[in-house]
């Protein structure tokens, strides 16, 4: 399943952001926030703010939100692991 949002446009000219970078931050924001809430695994909001492992470790960070990590994310880190050597 993919999902569309629509978010007219009155609101979209309202975020203090240059137009190229409002769907970049808005995966981003999203990511965070479900993320946060226990809804995605590091991994799949990682995915969803279309960042890197360490870029996205960082801004938990830097966003001051707690990692997560459970035996899932445990398997998807052995999984990268694996690919790696």
């Amino acid at each position: 399943m993919q999902i569309t949002m629509n978010i007219p446009d009155s609101l979209v000219q309202t975020i203090k952001l240059p137009e190229e970078e409002i769907a970049v931050r808005l995966h981003i924001e999203l990511a965070l926030r479900l993320y946060r809430k226990k809804l995605l695994n590091f991994g799949k909001a990682r995915a969803l703010a279309n960042m890197t492992y360490w870029d996205f470790y960082e801004l938990l960070g830097k966003e001051g939100i707690e990692r997560n990590y459970n035996a899932s994310d445990l398997n998807d880190d052995l999984k990268t692991l694996e690919q790696m050597f």
